[in-house]
């Protein structure tokens, strides 16, 4: 009486570890983005509760992205206008990350100091 062996091959050993670390390589390379994403809405809100003209709100936003390392977008990317007598600032920017070859990840962040979320861009 033989008994039938339960487990995993050396072959699918070798696939799921190659899975695994390619979700591993890929949430390296997401995880900063993300980071810097969340760096710049804590900074729109600093330059928002700074106040000021548009030029003090650009050069407060540019100074809090120079502490928090913050290099996809400056102050001069920035929408700022007045929405019902108070100043809101929004953002929207793309950050591309190469794979491997011709195959790169485009993440689309966007953005805003308003209640409702990011404003929708005008172009």
């Amino acid at each position: 009486m033989q008994k039938r062996q339960n487990g995993i091959s050396l072959v699918g050993l070798i696939l799921v570890l190659a899975l695994l670390g390619m979700a591993l390589v890929l949430g390296m390379k997401i995880v900063p983005t993300y980071s810097e994403y969340r760096a710049i809405q804590n900074a729109i809100v600093t330059a928002k509760a700074s106040g000021g003209s548009v030029a003090e709100i650009r050069r407060a936003f540019d100074a809090g992205a120079t502490a928090s390392y913050i290099s996809s977008i400056s102050g001069r990317d920035l929408t700022i206008e007045k929405v019902n007598g108070e100043t809101e600032i929004s953002f929207v920017y793309e950050k591309k990350i190469p794979l491997a070859g011709p195959v790169s990840l485009l993440l689309e962040y966007e953005g805003s100091t308003a209640k409702g979320g990011a404003a929708k861009p005008t172009e």
